[in-house]
């Protein structure tokens, strides 16, 4: 009898009913009605799907869980003697063992812990079926079905925390949109206090240039006190320009102010054209420039119009609208003739006009 064994296929001999050899792949020989075949193992890897298992969960929730089982055939002769049927020994040693590692775990864990179970089912089974010449490679869950109601309470769990994280990722959102307007917000409050800043140095520093240049020109034309009283007669009229003035108030100084005007016109207006021209001259040789030399011609000129503007400018400061200075002396006189207690600066403001008249 000659028997042909395939690749990763062995054929268990008995002789007279006693284990005798294994066959290998191969050409063999075999003694007719002595020898006989007693099984035939393939020796290739098995894949194995159980049917759905009932289990209990640790707080009492049954699932359903499916599994699959990959194993192989190490040794013939005891996966032959030392089972009666291998295949059906592995799927009840799974069940078994998965109602065990499943009933110490809630069904969250049980849910988010395959590969603990997987690896504990592993673990168990290896040393179980090592003893039967079976090599248990690899154990899976294939799945884990919770009843109906529980997957809709799951499920409105789930939605419930995926909206408190769309609305927990919302406020993130809005916190950094704020913070980073408010960032721009300082940025831009710091950068315009920044460009204000700089544009208030720019002017101060143009204004203090701009004094510096007159004072230094105040200086260069060398002016003497007639000049300064003409210029300040001049500003009179615009002190008392304003529409809403109903009553203004002299000042002290200003009695010393007509004086020097008083006097600084009546010296311009003796003076006459070939004294002025001296002057001009003296002043010339003292190494003054041409703009002072311009100015002092340009004040001389003007002697003759700042006569009738000392007269307006006194009647508006006085704030009567008599016209001439013949008239505000008169008045003046009148003020002290009837203040019993009447104050020196008033006979000093009726000599200055007095003097301007003249």
């Amino acid at each position: 009898m000659v028997k042909v064994v395939p690749q990763q296929v062995e054929y268990v001999v008995e002789r007279l009913g006693k284990y005798s050899r294994t066959l290998t792949p191969g050409l063999n020989i075999l003694v007719p009605f002595i020898d006989s075949v007693r099984n035939k193992v393939d020796k290739r890897e098995v894949v194995v799907s159980f049917p759905p298992q009932p289990v209990i969960t640790s707080d009492n929730l049954v699932v359903s869980i499916d599994t699959v089982l990959y194993f192989k055939v190490v040794d013939s002769v005891r996966a032959t003697y030392e089972i009666f049927s291998y295949l059906q020994g592995i799927e009840q040693l799974t069940v078994t063992t998965l109602r065990n590692v499943i009933g110490s775990l809630d069904l969250e864990k049980a849910l988010t812990s395959r590969d603990e179970i997987n690896r504990h089912l592993s673990g168990v089974l290896d040393e179980t079926t090592g003893r039967w010449g079976i090599k248990v490679t690899r154990v899976e869950l294939k799945a884990i079905e919770p009843p109906p109601s529980i997957r809709d309470s799951m499920e409105k769990q789930m939605r419930a925390e995926r909206d408190r994280r769309a609305a927990i990722l919302h406020a993130e959102g809005l916190k950094q949109s704020q913070i980073l307007t408010a960032e721009g917000e300082k940025q831009a409050a710091v950068l315009r206090a920044e460009g204000d800043r700089q544009s208030r140095i720019l002017t101060a520093e143009g204004q203090a240039k701009a004094i510096r240049t007159v004072v230094d020109s105040i200086h260069a034309a060398n002016p003497d006190s007639k000049v300064m009283a003409y210029q300040y007669l001049q500003s009179l009229p615009q002190i008392a320009a304003g529409q809403s003035n109903k009553l203004w108030i002299l000042p002290v100084e200003l009695t010393k102010a007509l004086e020097g005007i008083g006097g600084a016109l009546g010296g311009m207006s003796q003076m006459s054209d070939a004294a002025r021209a001296t002057l001009v001259e003296a002043n010339a040789n003292h190494d003054e420039s041409a703009e002072v030399i311009e100015a002092r011609r340009s004040a001389e000129d003007a002697a003759a119009a700042a006569n009738a503007e000392a007269a307006a400018a006194s009647a508006q400061v006085s704030g009567h609208p008599k016209a001439t200075v013949g008239e505000l002396i008169a008045d003046l006189d009148a003020v002290t003739a009837h203040d019993p207690s009447h104050d020196p600066s008033h006979e000093a403001s009726r000599d200055a006009s007095r003097e301007l008249e003249r």
